[in-house]
């Protein structure tokens, strides 16, 4: 079964992707998969903030761990809305989650 995550990306334009449930994605690989600028530097261990994105729905999600919040903290782009995308794994509870993929940061 595939759900679906409408994107906002830095230019400002929405699409919306298909991902799949039964592959153990999480949604920083998804991004990747359909071409996003998505680094995933830490290969996604909540580590470098490299996937940071913008929650705009309100789709039941994972709590925050730790070293994820402690990531955020550490962004000059973090709002309250923040997550690491590589936090967020493919399940039916994030079926239309709506995104904004954050800034780069520098």
């Amino acid at each position: 079964m595939d759900i679906k995550i409408i994107i906002k990306d830095r230019n400002n334009e929405k699409r919306t992707v298909s991902a799949p449930i039964d592959m153990n994605l999480n949604l920083m690989e998804v991004l990747k998969i359909h071409n996003y600028p998505i680094e995933g530097t830490c290969g996604g261990m909540a580590l470098c903030a490299s996937c940071h994105v913008y929650i705009n729905s309100e789709n039941l999600l994972p709590p925050i761990s730790d070293s994820e919040q402690a990531m955020l903290d550490d962004n000059w782009d973090s709002k309250q809305n923040s997550r690491l995308a590589c936090q967020i794994p493919m399940s039916k509870d994030v079926d239309l989650l709506n995104i904004e993929i954050a800034p780069e940061s520098f």
